[in-house]
């Protein structure tokens, strides 16, 4: 399938009557090979959260390049590139940056030659969409009006990168104008060339913990003289799958996994401690503080229960809050995006339990958020195990060792989307004012 027959980009003008999307994209051909180049290079070239220099300094160097006023070492690697262009509202662009530590094994020519490091959630299709919609704006200047913003940030996968830039003085410093929208996109393993999207709360907020249960440790041939911290954890991971059973209303929506548990180093000797680490997940402030108390209330009664002189530790590894899509702005994009796509292209879906940190960017500033998810799989595979109800046995999704989305029609679709929901959100340039005078003439 060619990138033409599947995104239609320059069939339409955008909601408003104007022809600045399809004026702005038309020069996409001519550099999609660069964006090409990009994309594999970086995806060779993964790092990790506030470790992306090399990243940074490419977003940089290509921001300056096409005539931004570039601002790097933002809570150490982020990078922001501002392009005032008249009056008009201030549009932020968002891309992550960061890989994670997983080892490819995708067999692609272009796979990571960093090892143990992997773009295994397609943060380098956020880049290289980024940058390659921040040169056709820049080059279009004369079909907008008002300032762009765009944000390469880092460390997502943490949840602690957006803070961060926020924290450094990103709003409060000046060091980009304070948005009257924020926008994002995420490659997703949906058949590249659709665009999903779900209103209000669409990812949940997540809270990572890690709790550490102490005990008595001795000789394994006489447990009577130990507080066993293993029997104490153990219990305590079988008892903590009932607070989602058993505490929170079917009405609303919790996970609670364990994903790591460690005690120990040898099969004769009863260690003194006992780590646990778990992810919860919800998308309703009450229902996420009352997951978190009985996590906190099991803990305590299991050490209690096993005669623990000492109380479990807890500590709060990270968090992410719940991602809410502003209603309207969802509505008005998605107007352009039907425009320039096709209704058959884009499609709700139900909230994702994944969590994200862009919402972050946008509260800070007191702005609305879109946040939509972008299909990176090869479309065949997708209707193919779409049809066999296969999707979550045949299409890998991000964070495995196996996700690498199509560069085409993925990145020409990432490229678009972010270009026209910026022009949806600016004001009409000169050129379309000159257009619209023409036309009531």
């Amino acid at each position: 399938m060619s990138d033409s027959d599947t995104t239609g980009t320059t069939a339409n003008a955008g909601p408003r009557g104007s022809s600045a999307p399809a004026a702005v994209l038309a020069p996409l051909d001519d550099r999609l090979a660069d964006l090409v180049a990009l994309y594999e290079d970086l995806h060779r070239h993964p790092e990790l959260g506030f470790q992306e220099t090399r990243t940074a300094a490419e977003a940089a160097r290509r921001l300056t390049g096409c005539g931004y006023d570039v601002t790097t070492g933002i809570a150490g690697t982020g990078v922001a590139g501002v392009l005032r262009n008249g009056p008009g509202p201030v549009v932020l662009l968002r891309a992550d940056m960061d890989a994670l530590p997983v080892t490819e094994n995708s067999g692609l020519d272009y796979a990571s030659t960093v090892p143990g490091r992997m773009h295994a959630c397609g943060h380098d299709v956020h880049v290289t969409c980024l940058l390659g919609a921040a040169d056709l704006l820049a080059a279009g200047r004369d079909h907008w009006s008002g300032t762009l913003i765009a944000l390469f940030q880092p460390a997502e996968e943490v949840g602690s990168g957006a803070r961060a830039m926020i924290d450094a003085g990103l709003y409060s410093k000046s060091l980009v104008p304070t948005p009257d929208v924020v926008l994002a996109q995420h490659v997703a393993p949906l058949g590249a060339g659709l665009i999903a999207y779900c209103p209000g709360p669409c990812m949940a907020a997540a809270d990572s913990l890690e709790i550490t249960f102490h005990g008595t440790g001795g000789h394994g041939s006489r447990p009577e003289t130990t507080i066993d911290p293993i029997l104490m954890a153990a219990s305590f991971v079988q008892r903590v799958q009932s607070v989602v059973a058993r505490e929170v209303a079917p009405k609303d929506q919790a996970v609670v996994t364990v994903g790591s548990f460690h005690a120990g180093d040898t099969a004769n000797v009863i260690p003194d401690r006992a780590v646990v680490r778990l992810s919860v997940r919800t998308f309703d402030e009450t229902v996420r503080s009352a997951v978190l108390a009985a996590i906190d209330r099991i803990a305590r009664a299991e050490a209690a229960a096993s005669g623990a002189d000492r109380a479990p530790d807890t500590e709060l590894l990270d968090s992410f809050p719940v991602t809410v899509n502003d209603a309207a702005t969802l509505r008005e994009v998605n107007e352009q995006f039907t425009e320039l796509f096709g209704e058959q292209r884009l499609f709700a879906y139900e909230p994702a339990t994944g969590s994200e940190d862009a919402g972050l960017l946008a509260t800070a500033a007191g702005a609305p958020l879109y946040y939509w998810w972008l299909g990176g799989w090869d479309p065949e595979e997708f209707r193919t195990a779409l049809a066999a109800g296969r999707l979550a046995q045949d299409i890998p999704s991000n964070h495995s060792p196996h996700f690498v989305p199509v560069v085409r029609p993925t990145l020409t679709m990432g490229v678009e989307a972010l270009t026209a929901a910026a022009l949806n959100r600016l004001a009409p340039g000169a050129a379309e004012a000159a257009g619209v005078a023409i036309r009531r003439g």
